[in-house]
Order: C-alpha cells, then structure tokens, then sequence
C-alpha cells in the first residue's frame, strides 16, 4: 500500500512539473510576441514617390539654415549618393526625400554643437536623376524629368500629345519589364486605373498608325489611318469619296503588291494595303 501511494505520489509530482513548464514556455512565447519588433515597412518607389521628390545621383540641391546667412550651401549629389556640406561634411543624400535629408541635416548640424534649434531648409536645384523617356509619335519625344508624381496624361502634354500618325494605344513599360497597353482616349477621360502613375525609369512608347493607301479616282487621294474594322466602302469615303470618273465596281485591293480577287465593299482593309479606283468605262 505504501509502494503504491508513494508511485501516485511520484506522478502528482511530475504532472505539476510539466504544467509548470508549460506554462513558463507559454508565457515566454507570449512575451517575446509583445517585444519583438515589427519588421520594417517596405516602401516601394512609387509610394516614396506619392510622399515627396526623392533626391538622387547628379542632382543638385541647396541646403540652407532660416536667418542664418553663413550656412547655404548648393551642392550636387555625387555618383557614391552623398554630399560634402559646411560643418558636417559627408552625408548620403541620394535615395531619400527632400523632408528626409532635412531633417538629417538638422540633426547632424545639432549634434555637432552648431546650432541649438536650426530651422533647415532643403530646395532642388536641378533635376538628373528622375525621369521617364518618351518615344514614338509624340510632338516632342524625349527626356522629361519628374519632380513629383505625374500621371501619364500629365506626361503627354508635357511632350506636346499625340501626333495624327500616332497610334490610338500607348505603351506604358515599367523598369522591372511590366507592360501596359493605355487606350489614347481612355488615358484623357478615364478613370486614375486608366491613366496611371508614371515611376522614375518608366518608358513611354506610342507607335506609329496603322495606314493605308488610296489613288485613283477619289476625291482626295492619299494615306489614311485605318480606324477600327475599317471596310473597303468606308475607305472610299476616308478618301473623299468618288470624283465624278470613279466607280466602286472598279475599286481594286493590293495587299503585298498582291490584288485581293472577290474584294468586295465590305471587305476589311489591313495595314499597308492599297486601294485604287479606276474609271468607269462610260
């Protein structure tokens, strides 16, 4: 009877050990998730964008302290991303906003003893390191530096628009090889998902019209952008219509110096064809 009281015993005993020792796991666990710090927040380019200018290489800013002559200094950022400025010398500038390096500045200026509450200021100078390239049938392709954020309508009429041989869809490419096709019209009168945001290293590309080409007996003779399912009888009348010696029974299709037999009026016209118009024989 004793050996089996002193066996319960035993068992008692090892039972509260393992519930203390749960309990002390437990509540480790429960700590250590209330301590352990978050992990820091990703930023991407685009919202660091929507939050201010971000400074990079080849930029040239201007640090200056409010009611303190002695201290402005105009500076370019070098290609290491840092800056040599009065007092505090080297300081990495490239990759952060302008309310960013500011506020480094003034710590720094305090830290050193400088200046006890310096109220700081920095402005852009010039812009070399944001921009976005704009190619195809635009008034003005080329380079076009962004100071802010700017929406791709934005950026077409900073180029001038669309010229009349440009296609009616945009390619917008994005620096990571993303690709998206924008309706012309749509980026005008749309939604903000219909003309996005453009990111510093995005390309703009809007490629030439589709075209054909019309001779022959109409009254306006030349090549024409083909617009929707556009059809033999509507390319007439693209090129004016008839004159007075045309006839549609006569009107031929070449479609890679090939003539398209049967065409009829309702025939779709491709890119590059031909139409001719000949006279009527009477």
């Amino acid at each position: 009877m004793t050996k089996c009281t002193n066996s319960l015993g035993s068992f008692k005993s090892a039972w509260r050990a393992m519930l203390l020792a749960l309990a002390t796991i437990t509540g480790f666990a429960q700590l250590h998730a209330q301590v352990a710090p978050a992990p820091p927040p990703v930023v991407s380019v685009a919202n660091a964008q929507a939050q201010g200018y971000i400074v990079g290489i080849g930029d040239s800013i201007e640090v200056s302290v409010i009611g303190r002559p002695e201290y402005t200094s105009r500076v370019q950022v070098q290609v290491d991303g840092t800056v040599q400025l009065p007092y505090i010398n080297n300081i990495t500038a490239a990759n952060k906003t302008l309310l960013e390096l500011r506020d480094q500045v003034k710590r720094a200026l305090i830290a050193g003893g400088y200046y006890a509450d310096p109220a700081v200021n920095v402005a852009m100078v010039s812009y070399a390191s944001r921009y976005v390239v704009v190619l195809g049938e635009v008034a003005q392709p080329g380079i076009v530096p962004i100071d802010r954020s700017y929406r791709v309508s934005e950026i077409l009429a900073r180029v001038g628009g669309v010229r009349e041989s440009g296609e009616d869809t945009l390619t917008l490419r994005r620096e990571n090889g993303e690709e998206l096709k924008l309706p012309i019209k749509l980026i005008a009168v749309g939604s903000a998902a219909e003309d996005p945001l453009v990111i510093a290293g995005d390309k703009l590309f809007v490629p030439p019209a589709e075209n054909f080409y019309i001779s022959g007996q109409v009254n306006a003779p030349g090549t024409y952008r083909i617009q929707g399912d556009m059809t033999l009888r509507m390319a007439l009348a693209r090129g004016g219509g008839l004159n007075e010696r045309g006839s549609e029974r006569r009107a031929k299709i070449f479609r890679d110096g090939k003539e398209m037999p049967n065409a009829g009026l309702s025939e779709k016209i491709k890119p590059g064809d031909v139409i001719n118009v000949g006279a009527r024989l009477f």
